[in-house]
């Protein structure tokens, strides 16, 4: 593991999941005791997504801005986070990228089991593309991204918009995501006591996630047969993280389907270990997923 990190491990507190509103409370006051990062070079506004039900949003929009717009899907098993606990968040990515980023309160599990979250980005994606002119951004320069359980709503948002044929997505970003409810992978089934995620961890995300229900393509884009015709790619894995190698696997069977994809495997890490700013890795990693989206989405 990376020496920088390791160094933080001991002091990670464990995350729940099986009391959700607990769980939501101390990822929250965790989320909220960290320094947020400086906003004075964007515009920061709430708004409200007119849905069944309406879908709260908060819109960043860096006065420099180049024009693209990136859809950002907050992780937390699909169980916690909300606009508040993803600032840090959401505001790193619209001034790494350029981009304005629109960052979406989707509802919860268990109390709103799939498809609600997805209902709610599809809602936020076809909203941010209606909504343009008014935005400031290019309809045809949106891309959609996440992390863990956001950037699987991601990578189902692009599933789902080329099958009905919706909003165009320029470009996904999918950060360490959990694409897989089998966990058949060798690191699925092996990371058991990783710090932050582990086996554990990924099987309570997916039971309230899923309840009783069978697993479709939207809910876990691993189980898709047909990858064709899905917007480039760029993934971001942790080395120890049991979504590693169902993240990797996707990325292949991208690459066999014709979509471009930029793999990116960052060595000594751990799930959500990002969030350890002074980590020069961790440092790295933002960089580098802003950069992605700025390439991606500058003209």
């Amino acid at each position: 593991m990376d020496p920088e990190l390791e160094a933080f491990v001991p002091l990670l507190p464990r995350l729940d999941l099986s009391d959700p509103i607990t769980a939501r409370k101390g990822y929250a006051e965790l989320a909220t005791s960290r320094a947020a990062p400086a906003t004075t070079d964007m515009e920061i506004e709430d708004r409200t997504v007119p849905a069944d039900p309406d879908v709260p949003v908060r819109v960043y929009r860096p006065r420099q801005g180049h024009g693209g717009a990136v859809v950002w899907l907050h992780g937390g098993g699909w169980v916690v986070g909300d606009l508040d606990t993803e600032h840090a968040w959401a505001a790193r990515v619209a001034a790494a990228s350029g981009a304005a980023v629109v960052s979406v309160g989707y509802r919860l599990a268990p109390e709103h089991r799939f498809p609600a979250a997805l209902d709610d980005a599809y809602a936020v994606l076809t909203w941010t593309a209606e909504h343009a002119a008014e935005l400031g951004i290019d309809p045809e320069r949106i891309a959609v991204a996440g992390h863990s359980a956001g950037a699987n709503l991601a990578a189902a948002l692009a599933l789902r918009a080329r099958d009905e044929r919706g909003p165009s997505i320029r470009f996904q970003v999918l950060n360490e995501p959990s694409l897989d409810d089998r966990q058949e992978t060798w690191s699925a089934r092996h990371f058991t006591d990783t710090p932050w995620s582990n086996r554990d961890h990924v099987t309570a995300a997916w039971r309230h996630y899923l309840g009783s229900a069978p697993a479709t393509p939207y809910a876990a884009p691993a189980r898709a047969t047909d990858l064709s015709g899905l917007p480039p790619a760029y993934i971001a894995t942790a080395e120890f993280d049991p979504n590693r190698d169902e993240d990797i696997a996707y990325a292949v069977r991208l690459l066999q389907a014709g979509v471009s994809v930029d793999l990116h495997q960052w060595p000594g890490t751990f799930h959500g270990s990002q969030a350890i700013l002074s980590a020069a890795v961790s440092q790295r990693q933002i960089t580098e997923l802003g950069a992605a989206l700025r390439r991606a989405l500058a003209e």
